[in-house]
């Protein structure tokens, strides 16, 4: 297994909806592992294949002690009701925390390598987990999900802070 360097906002593998994973091969094996070790440290939720760097979908999650992944996620369910305003960051987003509505429960299908079903759902955190994650394997971000008003107050704030950092 692998720590994997995360994949920052301004890199295109970002921005490209990810192909489905259609077979378990090494490199499936190997990129599974690689989520797995990459999530597992404290204050990662949730990391998307191509956050590292792979443009394939498939998802790892760290939620209170609770570790896995899915391959080919699907959303199936979400729920009309929405969470309260909750703020979210993310890894290929450093630093940065917004408030971001997203529905108060979700549900996703997937498999894993064996090519069993895999379900995920639940509320607040799972919630949103399962839509952010999926996002990413579709190409967006969750500056993307922000009011207008409070994207403009993002886009302002990161560009002052990748300006501070060169």
């Amino acid at each position: 297994m692998a720590m994997r360097d995360i994949r920052v906002i301004g890199d295109p593998v970002l921005r490209t909806p990810c192909e489905p994973v259609s077979e378990i091969d090494e490199r499936v094996r190997q990129l599974v592992e690689d989520l797995l070790e990459t999530v597992d440290y404290e204050g990662r939720a949730g990391l998307a294949a191509n956050q590292i760097g792979v443009s394939l979908r498939a998802f790892s999650w760290n939620i209170d002690g609770d570790i896995g992944y899915i391959l080919n996620p699907e959303i199936i369910e979400v729920s009309d009701e929405f969470q309260e305003l909750g703020e979210e960051g993310c890894l290929s987003v450093p630093g940065l925390w917004y408030e971001c509505e997203r529905p108060a429960y979700a549900r996703a299908v997937g498999t894993d390598l064996n090519g069993d079903k895999v379900e995920i759902d639940g509320e607040e955190i799972w919630a949103r987990l399962i839509n952010h994650e999926v996002d990413h394997l579709d190409g967006k971000l969750y500056l993307d999900r922000l009011r207008k008003d409070v994207r403009r107050k993002a886009m302002r704030e990161l560009r002052e802070s990748l300006e501070s950092s060169r």
